[in-house]
């Protein structure tokens, strides 16, 4: 039986699941999650459940933190002065920024909390310190071949 292994390109189904049941990322057979074992495309926890999977199999994993989208870091919020930002941006708690730092890497940023000279920004991901559950399948193993 052919078992996914490190530098297989693999096809999987997937339906992410938080503590409370809420879905927070699925995909589905017309539009499926393709990577390549190995290559850190994926949550590392995902990468380390499909490894070892055949065609056809389904599991269920339970993601714990640093698996997943990283431990909170309180170091990741900064408290930044409103005349240091662009006139023209939107700062609703809630809302969204990119910044590019120097190297070119995008970084996207939540308003926490705003105040009337400053808005609090937190560069933690949205799932950072929870817990995730993901049903998965895979679908197909395309394995590389030597030319």
């Amino acid at each position: 039986m052919n078992r996914a292994q490190e530098g297989d390109t693999v096809t999987i189904v997937f339906r992410g699941i938080l503590e409370d049941g809420t879905i927070f990322d699925a995909s589905d057979e017309s539009d499926p999650l393709i990577f390549v074992l190995g290559d850190n495309q994926v949550l590392p926890g995902l990468e380390l459940a499909v490894f070892g999977m055949a065609t056809g199999e389904q599991k269920t994993i339970n993601i714990p933190p640093e698996e997943g989208y990283g431990l909170y870091q309180s170091r990741l919020i900064e408290e930044v002065a409103i005349s240091a930002l662009p006139d023209n941006l939107e700062l609703n708690v809630g809302g969204r920024l990119e910044v590019i730092t120097e190297d070119g890497t995008p970084v996207h940023l939540i308003i926490v909390k705003r105040n009337p000279q400053t808005v609090v920004l937190d560069a933690n991901h949205p799932l950072a310190g929870r817990s995730l559950t993901l049903q998965i399948e895979l679908l197909a193993i395309e394995r590389p071949t030597i030319n």
